[in-house]
């Protein structure tokens, strides 16, 4: 399936009649494949945009998705896609175009090209808490083993996040999180889909908690807690991701039983995000 990564939004640079310019960039995930073009602002719109991408048809076959980063830039992109028939993906995985962007602007000191504004976290729907949740960990070996085969709804385990792609010996441990979702739990399985997750991090307080980031810019207060036994075990969950490299997973099921899951993830933050 052929992919692009893309990018368009203003840079700290200027025309000589000072107006700012924007600048669209696009790439495969290799970067054998890449495209730039600049535009003054006053020209940026829905039809500058297709016909740069109809020009850049003309050296690469246009894709059959195209991966975008920036939610500034989102909407435009779903405009264009609408008409071209691309399928546009919205995620922080897009390590070529990012690396590019660092690389194009490593002489401009104090300009960050991956800087995005988030909104603060919000907690996690009331409605959507199940009963409790606590720590876990896995073998990497007996990882995908442990889930892979189950009747799971929602599984979520991509063939780049699994342990031996990923490098990692059988028996480096995996953190994870476990939710007991209850009568709710396949609410929240539903819901923890849609809101797209990367990665599950325990910060400091007070109170201390767990935040999920998920999404473009997205965050959600998962717990909060003050007890000094669980700030511990969340400090261990923390140290565990730098021998799984940050891989770790998290877990929906109704109740402690183990008979049965309302979903599973495989989480690990893009190497290249804030």
């Amino acid at each position: 399936m052929a992919i692009w990564q893309a990018d368009f939004y203003r840079r700290p640079q200027q025309d000589q009649q000072g107006q700012t310019l924007w600048e669209l960039l696009l790439c495969d995930p290799t970067r054998r494949f890449t495209y730039e073009a600049i535009c003054p602002q006053t020209e940026v719109n829905i039809d500058w945009l297709l016909s740069q991408l109809q020009q850049a048809a003309t050296r690469q076959q246009l894709p059959e998705v195209m991966q975008i980063f920036r939610p500034q830039c989102l909407e435009i992109f779903q405009a264009a896609g609408q008409q071209l028939g691309i399928k546009i993906d919205p995620t922080r995985r897009t390590t070529a175009l990012k690396q590019w962007l660092q690389e194009r602007t490593a002489n401009l000191p104090g300009y960050d090209p991956l800087a995005l504004d988030k909104p603060p976290p919000v907690p996690l729907p009331d409605h959507l808490w199940g009963d409790r949740w606590r720590f876990a960990t896995l073998p990497a070996g007996q990882l995908v083993e442990a889930f892979s085969d189950r009747p799971i709804p929602i599984l979520q385990m991509p063939e780049f996040l699994l342990p031996l792609n990923l490098g990692l010996a059988s028996t480096v441990p995996i953190p994870g999180v476990v939710i007991y979702g209850g009568r709710q739990s396949m609410r929240l399985a539903h819901w923890l889909q849609n809101t797209q997750p990367v990665a599950l991090n325990y910060i400091i307080g007070p109170p201390d908690g767990l935040v999920l980031h998920a999404g473009l810019v997205d965050r959600w207060i998962v717990a909060t807690f003050e007890d000094s036994e669980v700030a511990a075990a969340a400090r261990t969950y923390e140290e565990r991701k730098l021998p799984s490299k940050g891989l770790h997973f998290l877990v929906v099921q109704p109740d402690e039983s183990g008979m049965t899951y309302s979903g599973f993830w495989l989480l690990k933050p893009p190497e290249l995000t804030l």
